[in-house]
């Protein structure tokens, strides 16, 4: 087995649920681990307890919010980054503009609906978007995805929302990040679009670019066993 740890992190009011279908797996072939981000409200500082709490070389597989974080690691300590995946995300700072303020209406949105009608039907709301609509009533699925918003608070939610609105610019990283990458993506992703991960796919040097069909934008829940084996096979490359 490789001296090599294996982060998965996960995204916006997610736990370790959402990597359940992952974790047994690539745990029978590295040292596996879950990255937690508490209430930490900047990318940068859950970046930052990453690199403290598990030390050495660092493969990571970070999904949605999880990506950016994951980047945040690289521009931090990119000497210790020897694999790098990308679910699901993106690598731009907020966008300028009546872009940036849909952005952050929407965000702000979904804090407010939480506040007022509790995290429960702040998640189904949100839900809409977020993944296949062929699985929109699956309620197992949506209870997992609800579940994990439930095991958190306002207080989370609302650090997170804060650390996406000021997230940094993480594109010049791309080029100059010679490790096996994956980007991969949903291919009905509404929130990280294909066309984003593409273009991140053609600045990483050592990239393998994979889009699952049928898939939104919770691709680990939605379609475990292809994210399964598009990391496994990553991780083949990182070791």
């Amino acid at each position: 087995m490789s001296t090599c740890t294996l982060v998965l992190i996960p995204g916006l009011m997610c736990d370790e649920a959402v990597w359940a279908p992952q974790h047994q797996p690539l745990s029978a072939v590295a040292r596996t681990v879950i990255a937690e981000h508490g209430l930490a409200a900047d990318l940068g500082l859950m970046a930052e307890q990453i690199i403290s709490t598990f030390p050495g070389p660092l493969a990571l597989v970070g999904h949605s919010m999880g990506g950016r974080v994951a980047l945040e690691v690289v521009r931090r300590a990119a000497d210790r980054v020897y694999g790098l995946a990308l679910l699901d995300t993106g690598c731009s700072a907020l966008p300028g503009g009546s872009a940036g303020e849909r952005e952050r209406s929407s965000r702000m949105g979904v804090l407010a609906q939480a506040r007022r009608e509790g995290l429960r039907a702040a998640a189904e709301a949100w839900l809409a978007g977020m993944i296949h609509p062929s699985r929109l009533n699956d309620q197992q699925l949506r209870e997992r995805i609800v579940a994990m918003w439930e095991r958190r608070s306002i207080a989370h939610l609302a650090a997170q929302m804060a650390a996406l609105l000021a997230r940094a610019d993480a594109t010049p990283l791309l080029p100059a990040l010679t490790v096996p990458a994956l980007v991969l993506c949903g291919a009905e992703d509404l929130s990280a679009p294909i066309s984003q991960h593409q273009a991140m796919a053609r600045l990483l040097p050592q990239r393998e670019y994979v889009q699952v069909s049928e898939c939104g934008h919770m691709c680990t829940l939605e379609q475990s066993a292809a994210v399964t084996t598009a990391l496994l096979g990553w991780w083949a490359r990182v070791t």
